[in-house]
């Protein structure tokens, strides 16, 4: 790639602050960068055409986490790393909502909903056993009880006959989120370069050399916010994690408010614009989807149709309209990894599926170590 003297002096030359990836951590870092040094040049390098991963491919669910699925990370975690997690993820929704103003990325409060099939009796019953437990350990965090058991009152079928009803849970438009997040780096000055591919870097003394695969240039520092990519640049305790949406064409008199959850997380709808939006699948494959590469495969995508059919829409009739994928970053913790790897570089990787809630936070943390 040969580029004009303009085109190196403008946008690669005299770099302050290089951050790999344009989603929601990566755009939080910079923003926060420019907050701190207004007159530092910052520039993002995204590899898409639009921010790649999962920050434009989500459900939109403002939550932290459901009571099944907080239960189940009390037997791989202690209570303390638990709360952290919920704390975390609570004060990053706040962060995101203080930034980006609830009207600009559509935010609403109706509650989420977990939903338990006929066949997680057991489940069910552990829930409402450990519910006023959990929300004893929560009080510190929302002053208030956060899980209530409700009837089931909007027609799902093969469920229990109660879920248990989070009323401290959100959801936000996802493209919203992000054309503003953009927005409000650019009016700070970041610069954004799309479909660009950083293969590889060097640290050197005083700067860190960037090869991608349209040329290379120097930087000051380097910040990689690549979440479930991040095994492509770095040595991290990460895994990639595909998890497979559709959404249907408009249905008339939905009647459904709120987000979903089913099977401890692993599959989650809601209604947007009057049409269903249904992801999930991941634990059906948990190998087949431990990959970087986006797709779909039919065995996920006939599951979440069956579900549609048989316990979501089980009287409405309806068609899919559109699929996609995206990548999230896991691992056998679920706390995000913020560090500094070397003198010059640093990251803020492995999200855990939960980039809406912590996205924010995490871009500022590793922004804060710069």
């Amino acid at each position: 790639m040969h580029l004009s003297y303009w085109e190196y002096k403008s946008w690669f030359s005299k770099i302050d602050y290089t951050i790999v990836g344009s989603g929601i951590v990566g755009l939080s870092t910079a923003i926060r960068l420019k907050e701190k040094y207004p007159d530092k040049k910052v520039v993002v390098l995204e590899k898409g055409l639009l921010p790649q991963g999962a920050s434009t491919k989500n459900a939109g669910f403002a939550c932290f986490g459901s009571l099944s699925e907080i239960l189940d990370d009390l037997g791989s975690h202690s209570e303390d790393e638990v709360l952290e997690l919920v704390e975390k993820r609570w004060k990053g929704l706040h962060l995101l909502r203080t930034r980006l103003g609830d009207n600009a990325i559509d935010y609403q409060n109706h509650g989420g909903y977990e939903l338990f099939t006929v066949d997680q009796k057991s489940m069910f019953l552990d829930c409402l056993f450990h519910r006023a437990r959990i929300n004893e350990m929560l009080m510190p965090i929302f002053g208030e009880e956060v899980f209530v058991a409700k009837t089931n009152s909007l027609g799902f079928e093969k469920i229990q006959s109660q879920y248990i009803f989070n009323q401290k849970e959100g959801q936000i438009d996802t493209g919203k989120m992000m054309q503003q997040l953009l927005y409000q780096a650019q009016l700070a000055g970041v610069i954004i370069l799309n479909s660009i591919q950083v293969k590889h870097y060097e640290e050197k003394d005083q700067w860190v050399e960037v090869h991608t695969d349209r040329l290379h240039f120097v930087t000051k520092n380097l910040c990689i916010a690549t979440n479930g990519f991040a095994g492509e640049l770095l040595e991290a305790n990460v895994q990639a994690a595909r998890a497979q949406v559709l959404i249907t064409k408009p249905i008339p008199n939905l009647n459904l408010q709120g987000t979903f959850h089913l099977d401890q997380g692993y599959y989650y709808f809601r209604n947007i614009h009057n049409r269903i939006l249904f992801g999930g699948g991941r634990n059906l494959d948990f190998k087949g989807e431990t990959t970087t590469t986006f797709g779909l495969t039919d065995p996920i995508q006939h599951q979440l149709e069956y579900l549609l059919t048989t316990t979501i829409l089980p009287q409405t009739p309806f068609e899919v309209e559109s699929r996609w994928s995206g990548i999230m970053g896991v691992g056998q913790k679920k706390k995000a990894i913020v560090k500094r790897i070397s003198p010059r570089v640093s990251c803020g990787i492995r999200l855990g599926g939960m980039g809406v809630a912590i996205g924010s936070l995490v871009g500022t943390e590793l922004a804060d170590l710069n």
